[in-house]
């Protein structure tokens, strides 16, 4: 028998109300740790295409699964991930409208992104010059960075709107399938990879490595990657999911708010 969506809603509010009370030194270290978990997304994608012909539908089909193990990572060592929090943190403040609780939902979205671009960075930074990725690897990744790049502004934003609706939907659907997480996210993530939308935090990878070695400029990817990939992810994870998903169960569970 399947959850009624109000208990899938109060579950994930909980979860988020949870996430809201945590200290600011145990969400940054989460959230670093997630980030640096993130950096494996490309390294198992750049792996996967050096050993597969990208040049059938095998190569096609089978290199976007690497994008999957940092998401694998993240959630079922149960690290902090911002396009998470999106729509975890966000149920508490719709349920209860307050400045203490929008002051603590920024206070969460602003730790965790920093911490986990901070990963992202130093994963980055290792992958470029510790010696650890083969050039062939880094060839790859580099490759599958400035397509990422060669994108224009607005596809980015489109784009991380399907991303931050996908995760938003793992967040929501997960409660539901105790016992089979490693597959939804699976699931979920591929199908990121799969269209090919932006994630702020997987994407920020690609472009520290494009920075690194001198293929575009900080500025660039701020403009052209970062502000619109992070608005996209928000407003497919919160102002369209989250509100929506909230909206569906709003009159069932009024009573219990009231």
């Amino acid at each position: 028998m399947h959850p009624r969506p109000a208990m899938l809603y109060e579950v994930v509010r909980q979860e988020g109300s949870l996430e809201l009370e945590r200290t600011f030194s145990a969400l940054w270290w989460s959230g670093i740790a997630a980030g640096l978990s993130m950096g494996f997304s490309l390294l198992v994608m750049a792996v996967l295409e050096t050993l597969i012909s990208n040049d059938g539908m095998a190569g096609s089909l089978i290199t976007p699964l690497g994008y999957s193990v940092g998401f694998v990572i993240v959630v079922l060592a149960r690290q902090q991930l911002f396009t998470e929090n999106t729509i975890t943190a966000i149920l508490p403040l719709m349920a209860e409208t307050t400045w203490e609780n929008l002051y603590r939902t920024t206070r969460l979205w602003s730790i965790v992104l920093i911490a986990n671009l901070v990963g992202t960075f130093v994963f980055a930074l290792f992958m470029a010059y510790s010696g650890a990725a083969s050039a062939d690897v880094l060839a790859a990744a580099r490759g599958i960075a400035l397509h990422l790049m060669d994108k224009s502004g607005s596809q980015m934003f489109f784009g991380a709107i399907f991303a931050g609706w996908l995760v938003a939907s793992m967040v929501w659907v997960t409660p539901a399938t105790e016992g089979m997480e490693f597959w939804v996210v699976l699931f979920f993530t591929y199908a990121i990879a799969l269209i090919g939308a932006s994630h702020i935090i997987a994407g920020s990878v690609e472009a520290y490595l494009l920075i690194l070695h001198g293929d575009i400029s900080a500025w660039y990817a701020l403009t052209h990657f970062a502000i619109p990939t992070l608005l996209g992810n928000i407003v497919g994870g919160t102002t369209l999911f989250a509100m929506l998903s909230y909206a569906q169960v709003r009159e069932e569970i009024a009573p219990e708010e009231s």
